[in-house]
């Protein structure tokens, strides 16, 4: 990144904004020509060198074009801002007609509401879309059709913004171009701050959080290096067609700044990718934090005194930067002014769950997560955790799974309590009653938080079906906690009539991680005349078996010559599969551990709840499930679900737009988001499309949370 592009003359930038127009022509400007210099000589040499890097009118041009990239951004907002507006009015408007006691409150009405329904369905077509790669390469996570559409329209948006009426005549043709770039390069500099700040103005306005807007962060700035390079490279040709390569270098320093600026830029994007922040994630973000700073002192001193418009795209992303950490850290010592304890207890399946209550933290929304630190497992160390608890259950604490893997997790799991009838209250009454006096080890914990929760109300789709993978749950949970908690509190109808609940495990015993949760969301939303299913798969892999296998087979490892499998029951194929067996409900939890692994089970081919309307529609017989003590309102089953079955189900028997929400395995959000595409094609959502039973066919909402 040479500094030439960005201005190289005596003059006081406020004179020459005065003094030329913003829009000036190149042509304005006499062509410089190379004829009739002798380039031997060192003062000809020199003399021509700096009519070459004098860009006074070369450096209002590319500031006028960096202004209309921001409006090429602010644009884009304005337009993601208003569609978010026009989808929350139709949310609230679902919500007070159910409320008036209108009939399917979920299905657009009015000229207006089925335009913007078929506009909004055919958008998610396109954006839902995934590829997935395989075999070695599966580390690199190809982003949603949607994300590499609004990034390639990026990229094409600034190149545009480079090439178009940029061909100078003469020996400065080269030299424009780099200007140009040079410009866009740093234009783009608030942008990337504002795309990775946890506290996001844009997210805020177009709805997105800041983990779902660091993506476009990434390649951002892959977009800002490609637009360094260009400016380098194009000056850099300019200079050696003339010879005056090293005349540049050894009476300028502004070359070396910028190969410093751009040596670290080229690592920040390095250092990005997976990899590395696999590798070790701490690692990466204080590296990455540091070479930020180290980039904004190269790009300053790089930078020419006469390009004094330039370093506004400096100071703006240091005052965005600076604002946001200090208003983060403002907040961190509210959090954590009155200090958390946290219970940290053992689960089966490698898992801890921890529960705490903090004093600041009362409010928060469905799927929020917050960055948990216990210092005395990593003093420095945090890590990104879902709340699956509500602000009205467990008596406002707050609770979270975390899976063990390696380094901070595992010293967690490590030192948590072993036994699962921990000191984990969910009343005052229970914990000040002395029936659960055992005493347990607390910890410190520090909280940065809450973000996140940025999907639509599920409370506002006729039908919402839940998927989810091992930890997962976490953020599937919590909404089915939240509508369980909306629809006891209030006497008012809400829209959402059917909820199906999807769980993938490796192991039948996880069910103990969330039983109590479960059946407690189960019952109140059964009460409140909610049609309610639960369904737990299970696995028996770290990973899903690949479609097309035998859904009674288990895959797991376990010796067969020493007795049943005891990862999962499998109803025999002579057995009467309508039998259902009584189950005691009064299983306490270590009678509960004992009898997951049991071959005593429920026998069952019917739902969890009264779902008839599921039965009715269901084109494909319902594998055969077992009821478990474990956890008596689901029904678990063998082998990874047919997930184009469940999505079906829930689409077909929906009088109104649907919502799926997914958080699991790569494979999983692929899986459910193809899906999705693929039946809504079929369908011609809100397109004339009709289903099986003559009715309009109609939307389906589809959110996917990131799984860590």
């Amino acid at each position: 990144m040479d500094h030439s592009g960005m201005g190289h003359s005596d003059m006081d930038m406020g004179d020459s904004m005065g003094d030329m127009d913003m829009g000036m022509d190149n042509s304005s400007t006499p062509i410089l020509s190379p004829d009739g210099v002798d380039f031997s000589n060192s003062t000809q040499a020199a003399d021509f060198l700096e009519q070459l890097l004098n860009d006074d009118d070369l450096k209002v041009i590319g500031n006028d074009y960096a202004k209309k990239f921001w409006y090429g951004v602010v644009t884009i907002i304005a337009l993601a801002t208003l569609l978010n507006f026009l989808r929350w009015l139709t949310l609230q408007s679902r919500l007070r007609q159910a409320a008036r006691r209108r009939q399917e409150p979920a299905r657009p009405r009015s000229v207006f509401s089925r335009w913007f329904a078929t506009l909004i369905a055919t958008a998610r077509e396109v954006a839902y879309l995934q590829f997935t790669p395989t075999g070695r390469f599966l580390w690199f996570r190809v982003p949603p059709l949607g994300t590499i559409l609004l990034l390639l329209s990026y990229g094409a948006f600034v190149l545009a913004l480079e090439f178009v009426d940029n061909n100078t005549p003469g020996a400065r043709h080269w030299q424009a171009l780099g200007v140009r770039a040079g410009w866009l390069a740093v234009a783009q500099m608030p942008l990337l701050v504002l795309l990775i700040n946890k506290n996001n103005v844009i997210g805020m306005l177009t709805g997105a959080s800041y983990e779902r807007l660091n993506v476009l962060h990434r390649w951002s700035s892959r977009i800002m290096l490609l637009m360094a390079i260009l400016h380098f490279g194009y000056q850099s040709y300019g200079w050696q067609k003339f010879g005056l390569t090293q005349l540049e270098w050894t009476t300028d320093d502004c070359p070396t700044t910028g190969i410093a600026a751009f040596a670290i830029l080229l690592w920040m994007n390095l250092s990005t990718l997976a990899p590395v922040r696999y590798w070790s994630y701490e690692f990466f973000v204080v590296q990455h934090v540091l070479s930020f700073f180290g980039f904004v002192i190269a790009v300053v001193f790089h930078l020419p005194s006469t390009a004094y418009g330039s370093r506004i795209y400096i100071f703006i992303p240091i005052g965005i930067y600076v604002l946001d950490r200090a208003f983060r850290s403002l907040q961190y010592i509210w959090t954590n002014a009155r200090a958390s304890r946290a219970t940290i207890v053992q689960m089966t399946g490698g898992v801890t769950k921890i529960r705490l209550s903090n004093k600041a933290i009362k409010n928060w929304r469905a799927g929020s997560h917050v960055l948990i630190s216990l210092p005395k497992f990593g003093m420095m160390q945090s890590h990104p955790a879902t709340m699956l608890s509500t602000p009205r259950s467990h008596n406002g604490d707050l609770v979270f799974i975390l899976k063990s893997h390696k380094g901070f997790t595992r010293r967690i799991m490590l030192g948590a309590n072993i036994s699962e009838t921990a000191l984990l209250p969910h009343s005052k009454e229970e914990s000040t009653s002395g029936q659960n006096a055992q005493v347990v080890e607390t910890h410190l914990a520090l909280l940065d938080g809450p973000y996140g929760g940025s999907q639509s109300d599920f409370a506002a789709f006729d039908s919402v079906c839940l998927l989810a993978g091992s930890t997962g749950v976490t953020f599937t949970l919590s909404l089915l906690n939240d509508l369980a908690d909306r629809v006891a509190r209030t006497d008012k109808r809400l829209p959402v009539r059917r909820v199906h609940f999807v769980w993938c495990v490796k192991d039948s015993s996880w069910a103990t991680w969330i039983s109590d949760e479960i059946s407690a969301a189960y019952e109140k939303l059964h009460a409140a005349g909610i049609e309610v299913e639960i369904s737990v798969h299970v696995t028996c892999a770290e990973q899903f078996t690949e479609a097309g296998n035998d859904p009674k087979e288990c895959g797991c490892a376990c010796d067969k010559s020493q007795g049943p499998c005891c990862c999962v029951l499998i109803a025999d194929e002579d057995e009467d599969v309508d039998a259902i067996r009584p189950v005691d409900d009064g299983v306490g939890t270590s009678e509960k551990k004992s009898a997951i692994t049991a071959e005593k089970a429920i026998q069952s081919s019917s739902s969890s709840s009264s779902s008839n309307s599921y039965a009715r529609l269901r084109t494909s017989p319902r594998p055969t499930g077992r009821r478990m003590p474990v956890l008596t309102c689901a029904t678990f089953y063998s082998g990874r679900p047919d997930i184009r079955d469940i999505i079906t189900d829930v689409l077909d028997g929906a009088e109104g737009e649907s919502g799926l929400a997914v958080c699991g395995p790569v494979g999983l959000s692929k899986e459910v988001r193809n899906t999705v595409v693929g039946l809504s094609d079929e369908r011609a959502v809100h397109k004339g499309g009709r289903r099986a039973d003559g009715s309009a066919a109609q939307g389906c909402y589809l959110h996917v949370e990131s799984f860590s």
